[in-house]
């Protein structure tokens, strides 16, 4: 079975927002989705992505460095949506992938940025990971037959 919607999820790094964009629509959306991401220049992911996405039952299936956004458009690859989840700055080196139907920009905090304790900096880490599954959750409302099931509670 094929995926209805192709997602890119965009970042610079793709270390942290756009790794905990990809397993939050993976969870949130289903196998309607094929969700990837990518970087410009990629890296291992943060571990304090790795703790944030646990404390909710998530896990990414490599911590390792993923291709680049370059490497993808090289491929040929195709996606629906692109989503840039860094600051426009950034978003705007993001090539046009053909078949694009939509390129998103969806501007989050830098993890990497974050200073102070490693409890302090989880504590925004996770911060991160809700705005990113609130904004996740308000597009998806916005897809024909993309209702979510992880929002209905028992």
């Amino acid at each position: 079975m094929t995926a209805d919607v192709k997602v890119l999820f965009v970042c610079v790094h793709n270390a942290a927002r756009s790794r905990m964009a990809e397993a939050l629509l993976r969870e949130l959306g289903g196998p309607r989705f094929e969700v990837t991401s990518a970087g410009f220049e990629p890296r291992e992911v943060n571990p304090l992505v790795v703790e944030a996405l646990a404390q909710v039952g998530l896990s990414l299936p490599s911590t390792t460095a993923q291709p680049s956004v370059f490497e993808l458009f090289k491929a040929g690859r195709h996606f629906h949506y692109v989503i840039g989840v860094c600051d426009e700055e950034h978003g705007q080196k993001c090539p046009l992938f053909p078949g694009v139907t939509q390129r998103l920009y969806w501007s989050f905090p830098d993890p990497a940025s974050f200073r102070g304790s490693p409890d302090e900096k989880l504590a925004r880490v996770v911060q991160v990971r809700e705005a990113i599954r609130a904004r996740l959750e308000a597009w998806l409302s916005t897809l024909p037959g993309a209702a979510t099931s992880s929002t209905t509670k028992d």
